[in-house]
């Protein structure tokens, strides 16, 4: 499953990248507006993709320095 899911996520990373190269290029409106669109959905559906992926997320705890050894 996590194979999968790292195979998936590739493959959204890889269609993002080449929307972007793509918006590079001379469109047309209708074909910029349509790569724009896909580009949010492809984001969108990595977002979601990722955080079911890898749903712990970390967070720097806040620490004094003197707690961790460190001169002020």
């Amino acid at each position: 499953m996590l194979d999968e899911n790292l195979a998936r996520i590739r493959a959204h990373r890889n269609n993002i990248h080449r929307y972007r190269r793509l918006l590079k290029t001379r469109l047309s409106q209708l074909e910029r507006q349509f790569i724009e669109r896909r580009l949010a959905e492809e984001r969108s559906a990595l977002d979601d993709l990722a955080a079911t992926t890898f749903p712990v997320g970390f967070r720097a705890a806040e620490t004094p320095a003197g707690a961790m050894g460190m001169a002020q």
